[in-house]
């Protein structure tokens, strides 16, 4: 028997391989011709150049039984294709020819079955790999593995892993991560914790599975497990490796774990820094968050769009906004996102003027036939005290969905314009908009800041009877503050009462204001002892409370509540206003001298109080503690 020289076949074949047409394949087979004697050799590439196609074709017949040699290599790189079927109708050809598969044969073909689901023909191959004892090979019984847990069929993947007697660290890394991708984390790392205890060690790929796996899914039972076992082991730590345990710890808000890691890595992309900068700003962390922005040499819009929302979120209106000029100056332009965080800080801020600057912009940059955008301009004008503005971007929006008519509704009640709420909201009804839960709110809010009792009472009916919507506890909440502000206490208690659901601190605290408001003692004193059982450290109701009991000159009880607030560290929150005097924004707190015109302003003030007392008008004391 003639055997073909394995260097000439191999040189041959990996030529072979690179042929991407007919023509390609004739030249291989004639200089073949002049300079090998093989006859199975030149059969073979006989019966590929006599394809009709006029390109590699797998579908001919070929007419004696090719050797292993000549078509495994050939399946290898077909297996590395985009198309696996070629793979799979290849082997098919050459079974048809009464071609043997050896053991090298098994592994790309069950790879192509594998990346094309085709369990079919994968039990096939299992079936002939078991009948001519090649599943002894672990190569081939990892593959057998591989297919199964890419058909569905996890279990019977598992079961492959169980009977082989030997497992490699890539046996182990593919069950495992066939678990990781099917969305069994705990047997993921029940596995996990197995091969631990055999002699295998886990290596960075497995690892990686296991945390990209944790930090997908939001399941962070397992991070000190492993944050434990990196340490126990001095596991080595690469690029990808620690991309994943930065991502997942800063996702878990395990930041000074996450900067463990992050420390240790040479090259940082922008993925890894933006998760640390988006993990810090979660926390509350700003500075640590604006410290990695400020090192990251190059900035995407996600980065800039993280560090403008971290501010915008954490009440640094100011600093989103100057974060976003400059995002601007670097010329990164910002998308529908990023533009909702600025105009949600302009709203925060409630300076007018920026208002108008950021709706320029967009205009300038083609936002405003943004829905989204408008609808959050729409609120952005309402909170910075542009009523008209925001109509007007309400009325020349070309088209509208529930939250910009909500939107809008809302606008007006915050700025007391309960018949012009009223108005629109019948508006909504007539354009067949169907309103939502959020719609209401909005209405009820304006009825209750207006002193609309009964059109309230009935807008508030008509969502169970007429729009099918369940009150939820922002509805509730609206009409124990419609009722309280209309001195209607005992109707707001009623509206407690008969709540599907347990009442909270906001509810409770509105009748206690409005008790408060209206000299109702007694009720005021119950409602304040509700919100202390869900709020032992409530300003508010210990400020009241102690208040009360001052004027029915209960001294041991006044004496009682104001120690408890010493011992807690408890104070009254102090007042904040926020005034827009040329551009500039100003704020005050109360008894706050720090501004540079604080002796003119006390003065003024002084003025303003003693032409009121001269009007009648008695300052409400009732939210300061009393002196005793």
């Amino acid at each position: 028997m003639l055997t073909p020289s394995p260097i000439i076949s191999t040189a041959v074949l990996d030529v072979l391989t690179q042929c991407k047409t007919l023509s390609h394949i004739k030249q291989l087979h004639a200089h073949i011709l002049r300079t090998v004697s093989d006859h199975r050799l030149n059969t073979f590439l006989f019966n590929l150049s006599s394809s009709s196609s006029s390109s590699i074709s797998l579908d001919y017949s070929l007419s004696s039984p090719p050797e292993p040699f000549l078509f495994n290599l050939l399946l290898r790189n077909l297996s590395r294709s985009d198309e696996p079927r070629a793979t799979i109708l290849f082997y098919q050809r050459i079974r048809h020819a009464g071609g043997r598969l050896d053991q090298f044969s098994f592994t790309p073909i069950l790879k192509a079955a594998s990346k094309a689901s085709a369990l079919f023909e994968g039990m096939e191959l299992h079936g002939l790999a078991f009948k001519i004892a090649t599943l002894s090979d672990p190569f081939v019984k990892t593959a057998v593995l591989d297919m199964y847990a890419c058909c569905g069929r996890i279990v019977e993947a598992r079961k492959v892993f169980d009977e082989m007697p030997q497992r490699d660290v890539v046996t182990w890394n593919t069950m495992i991560e066939r678990y990781c991708r099917c969305g069994f984390l705990d047997e993921a790392f029940k596995l996990f914790e197995e091969m631990k205890g055999s002699n295998v060690m886990p290596d960075e790929m497995i690892l990686c599975n296991i945390v990209s796996t944790c930090a997908r899914s939001g399941n962070m039972r397992y991070n000190r497990a492993i944050y434990d076992f990196l340490k126990e082991n001095e596991v080595r730590m690469d690029t990808h490796l620690l991309t994943a345990l930065v991502t997942m710890y800063a996702g878990a808000g395990c930041m000074d774990i996450a900067r463990e890691f992050y420390v240790k890595m040479s090259v940082r992309s922008l993925f890894v820094s933006t998760a640390m900068v988006s993990g810090f700003s979660k926390a509350g962390r700003l500075e640590d968050a604006r410290d990695i922005f400020d090192q990251m040499g190059k900035k995407d819009l996600v980065c800039w769009t993280t560090m403008i929302s971290a501010y915008a979120e954490s009440d640094h209106p100011e600093e989103a906004l100057r974060v976003f000029e400059d995002m601007c100056r670097s010329g990164t332009e910002p998308d529908e996102i990023a533009m909702g965080s600025v105009i949600s800080a302009c709203a925060n801020l409630g300076v007018l003027e920026k208002a108008k600057w950021i709706h320029e912009y967009m205009h300038l940059n083609g936002f405003e036939s943004s829905l989204t955008v408008n609808n959050a301009l729409i609120n952005m004008y309402a909170k910075c005290g542009g009523l008209d503005a925001a109509r007007d971007v309400f009325e020349k929006m070309p088209t509208k969905n529930v939250v910009s008519w909500s939107s809008m509704i809302n606008a007006f009640s915050m700025h007391g314009e309960a018949n012009d709420a009223l108005t629109l909201f019948a508006r909504m009804k007539q354009e067949n908009v169907e309103s939502n839960d959020v719609t209401f709110i909005g209405v009820l809010y304006g009825c209750s800041h207006s002193g609309l009792v009964e059109e309230g009472k009935k807008i508030f009916a008509s969502m169970t009877d007429e729009y099918n919507i369940t009150p939820k506890l922002e509805h509730y909440g609206c009409m124990v503050d419609l009722f309280g502000r209309a001195n209607r206490l005992l109707e707001a208690l009623e509206v407690i009462e008969s709540m599907p659901m347990a009442s909270n601190v906001v509810i409770w605290g509105s009748l206690m204001s409005a008790c408060r408001v209206h000299g109702e003692l007694e009720l005021g004193e119950f409602a304040a002892k509700r919100v202390l059982e869900l709020e032992p450290d409530h300003d508010g109701a210990l400020v009241l409370m102690s208040n009360i009991y001052a004027r029915e000159q209960r001294w041991d009880d006044v004496m009682n509540v104001r120690r408890g607030m010493e011992e807690k560290n408890v104070f009254k929150e102090k007042g904040l206003s926020r005034i827009d005097l040329n551009g500039k924004s100003h704020e005050f707190l109360i008894g706050d001298k720090r501004h540079t015109q604080s002796d003119e302003i006390y003065a003024k003030l002084k003025e303003v109080a003693s032409e009121l007392k001269l009007a009648g008008s008695v300052p409400d004391s009732g939210s300061g503690l009393v002196d005793v």
